[in-house]
């Protein structure tokens, strides 16, 4: 090799090894970058692993490529009607505060009290509003929502067919928002009942209604939350809910007013929820519906047609809610740990009696877990006076388990009778005879025959008092003031004559007792 083919050669090697450690450097700046990014961001995977959130997703519950909502949403629409009410125009009562009658220290009594504080009335114009409902059996009994048959004189249900149908309330629930209305008529299509315990996060749904008096209507979504406590059901909002059961499914399906009352199905067709609230700053769907479960909705149901009311039972807890603040959780003294914070127990009580004491955790109700007061308090819900179950807690971090006999809200095991507003007033009505009212000059009316017990009692009404309107409206026959008065809370105000009595015309206030 001569000179000039060694000076080639050296350079050659020269020019390899800069590359080589060009490459090295190169390759370990990047695995040093690598590596010191890792220390920067959370939650860094390795490859080929599954976390353990993902355990079991891989094989039998792989979610399908693609899903087809044609079977179950063939199914469910037949059985979900559209619910139309009617609410007719009638003068209310508006109470102001009341005024110092001028002539009490003169007169005493109450002689002239009315006349300073009488009812002021105004004119409500009539109503229409719109629903859904999911029919339950075959022979026309249909969930719904409270609020779309609440105060309503007519109530119409329409199918899918177009067939349409008179109504008529069976029994509401104001706590659950719940009622439950028929129709006659058999052969009807039904829903069957799903279980809504076994509904799962990110599983699909349908929502089917009548939204925006729209026809039937189908949206799919995804259960996004259980147990949702939204606080829509309050005696702030809803002066009938005492004690209002809150623990909504949430989804994303589309839901907008007309769909309250319908249903919330699984894939399989079965009705797992009663669509009723949506979250939105504008009245129509942003994002979230709330479905009440329907192992709930199927105990109320039951109990509405069987005993006429709701049996509510009450385990005697007093319970810490989700939205205190930590300042307020301090303040209560209120400590951390798994399951439903007791904050009292009321003595006397179902849980007192089972040794249940202020400051354990309630983490089981009947073996079934609840991490939360919405949770506990749709379990509890499910049962009625009288019944058996058992309650797992936790005190000192030692858990035990014992065994509670609900109570009703008397404090007792037994059944609680449902009761209309006509029992309520305590007496016996008739339709006023043609010949009596030609003979006073009035239309119509209905004779008080007989007070027995109730609110009649207690009011200055005799017996043989007709009753000729009802808070400013005009009644002629007993069927028109059983319809009217059905729904009266509070006080109603009475008017009529006592026949031979002239053209007198007297006004009474009754006070309905509270539930």
């Amino acid at each position: 090799m001569n000179y000039k083919e060694k000076i080639i050669t050296m350079k050659l090697k020269q020019i390899l090894a800069i590359v080589g450690i060009s490459a090295t450097s190169a390759i370990a700046s990047v695995w040093g970058y690598g590596k010191l990014m890792q220390n920067h961001f959370t939650g860094t995977q390795e490859a080929g692993k599954v976390p353990a959130n993902y355990a079991g997703y891989f094989g039998k519950n792989n979610v399908p490529a693609s899903m087809d909502f044609t079977a179950p949403a063939t199914s469910a629409t037949p059985a979900v009607v559209h619910i139309k009410t009617k609410t007719k125009a009638k003068q209310v009562t508006n109470n102001l505060p009341r005024q110092k009658n001028p002539f009490s220290d003169m007169f005493g009594g109450d002689m002239f009290d009315e006349l300073f504080n009488g009812p002021r009335m105004q004119m409500i114009p009539e109503q229409r509003a719109s629903g859904s409902g999911v029919i339950i059996s075959d022979d026309g009994y249909i969930i719904t929502n409270n609020h779309v048959v609440a105060g309503a004189d007519e109530i119409t249900v329409t199918l899918t067919n177009k067939k349409t149908y008179k109504a008529t309330v069976i029994g509401t629930d104001a706590n659950t928002d719940l009622a439950v209305i028929k129709v006659e008529a058999n052969n009807l299509p039904y829903l069957i009942y799903g279980n809504s315990d076994e509904a799962k996060l990110g599983q699909w749904v349908l929502a089917i209604g009548y939204p925006l008096n729209l026809d039937v209507t189908v949206t799919a979504g995804i259960v996004s939350a259980k147990a949702r406590n939204i606080g829509i059901i309050n005696p702030n909002n809803n002066s009938e809910a005492k004690n209002p059961v809150e623990s909504f499914i949430q989804t994303d399906a589309a839901v907008n007013p007309g769909n309250s009352g319908g249903a919330l199905i699984n894939l399989n067709g079965e009705v797992i929820g009663i669509n009723s609230a949506i979250a939105s700053q504008n009245g129509s769907y942003i994002g979230y519906s709330y479905a009440i479960p329907i192992n709930l909705a199927k105990k109320v149901v039951n109990d509405i047609i069987k005993y006429g009311t709701v049996q509510r039972a009450y385990v005697g807890l007093t319970y810490a809610s989700e939205t205190l603040s930590e300042e307020d959780k301090k303040k209560q003294g209120i400590k951390e740990g798994e399951g439903v914070y007791i904050t009292d127990v009321l003595e006397g009580g179902a849980a007192a009696a089972a040794g249940i004491k202020k400051g354990d955790f309630v983490t089981k109700i009947n073996g079934v877990g609840v991490n939360s007061a919405p949770e506990m308090v749709e379990q509890i819900a499910r049962y009625k006076p009288a019944d058996k179950i058992s309650i797992t807690y936790t005190r000192d971090g030692k858990p035990s388990t014992v065994s509670v006999v609900l109570k009703n809200k008397l404090n007792t095991t037994s059944v609680v009778k449902g009761s209309s507003t006509i029992e309520k007033l305590g007496g016996e009505f008739a339709t006023i005879d043609k010949k009596t009212a030609e003979a006073n000059e009035i239309a119509g009316g209905v004779v008080v025959k007989k007070i027995s017990s109730g609110a009649l009692k207690n009011s200055r009404i005799q017996e043989g008092f007709v009753i000729t309107s009802v808070n400013g409206q005009e009644i002629k026959t007993l069927d028109e003031f059983t319809t009217l008065i059905k729904e009266a809370k509070g006080t109603v105000f009475i008017e009529g004559i006592y026949p031979g009595s002239g053209a007198v015309t007297y006004r009474y206030p009754i006070k309905l007792d509270e539930e």
